[in-house]
């Protein structure tokens, strides 16, 4: 398609995304309280008044609703957010690359979901638990709801989208736009890079935080790497495995 159209079909699936999000959004505020009770829950017992929360503005409490809905309605609108970014690429790719859409978009929200809940019965408690011990010794606690609600809902949306890396080095490594061998002979610079990303995505400054995300990550890399020379091995053979994107290209062309 021309460049205008490329533009018009992004706007249109932008617009989609955000009505969804909206519209979510909106449902969602009245159940607020319910929801913010859900995610205190895993650092209730760290928290001062039995785990109630301080509002310290006139508006507060509505900005804090708002927030908390609309980050809801984009957790419950990720499957529709997903598939329609993987649609606006969809016709970029080949008659046998379509064909993994259908398991990436679910791929995609499951990680995303599995993210979420890592963090949430994982890192929440062992990040605010850690966090507030620095302040115990020497001052009073108050639960600022802005502050505590901010930073748990950033650590949620974080682990969610570090969790979907592994997904993407698999691709990297399937479609050899970078071949398996170069992750295998560079996976210390893979390494530390896991390492600097995990102290990047926590918002927080826990140690705990990023040693934890640290350790998810390199989980799920290996993994990732493991799946892909199972399916580059069944599909092309082991000498696929040092392919680049040419070589695969050439093999692809032979084939037809």
């Amino acid at each position: 398609m021309p460049l205008l159209d490329h533009l018009g079909e992004l706007r249109r699936r932008l617009t989609i995304i955000v009505v969804a999000v909206i519209i979510a959004a909106i449902v969602l505020y009245v159940a607020t309280p319910t929801i913010i009770d859900i995610l205190l829950d895993p650092i209730r017992r760290f928290l001062p008044d039995d785990g109630r929360l301080t509002v310290i503005t006139a508006l507060g409490g509505f900005t804090i609703r708002f927030r908390v809905a609309l980050f809801v309605g984009v957790i419950v609108c990720s499957p529709i957010i997903i598939w329609e970014v993987m649609a606006f690429f969809l016709p970029a790719l080949r008659p046998n690359e379509r064909a993994w859409v259908v398991p990436t978009v679910a791929a995609l929200v499951a990680l995303f979901f599995l993210g979420m809940v890592f963090c949430y019965f994982i890192i929440q408690p062992a990040a605010f638990g850690w966090l507030l011990e620095q302040t115990s010794d020497f001052a009073n606690i108050m639960a600022n709801a802005e502050d505590f609600l901010h930073i748990m809902m950033l650590l949620e949306i974080g682990f969610g989208i570090a969790f979907e890396i592994p997904l993407f080095i698999f691709y990297l490594s399937v479609l050899h736009i970078v071949p398996y061998s170069t992750f295998r002979k560079n996976w210390r610079l893979v390494y530390v890079g896991l390492m600097i990303l995990s102290g990047v995505v926590t918002p927080d400054a826990s140690p705990v935080t990023m040693i934890l995300m640290y350790a998810a990550l390199l989980a799920l890399y290996e993994v990732s790497l493991a799946v892909a020379r199972v399916v580059i091995t069944a599909r092309d053979g082991k000498e696929a495995l040092r392919w680049t994107r040419e070589d695969y290209e050439k093999h692809a062309l032979d084939e037809l």
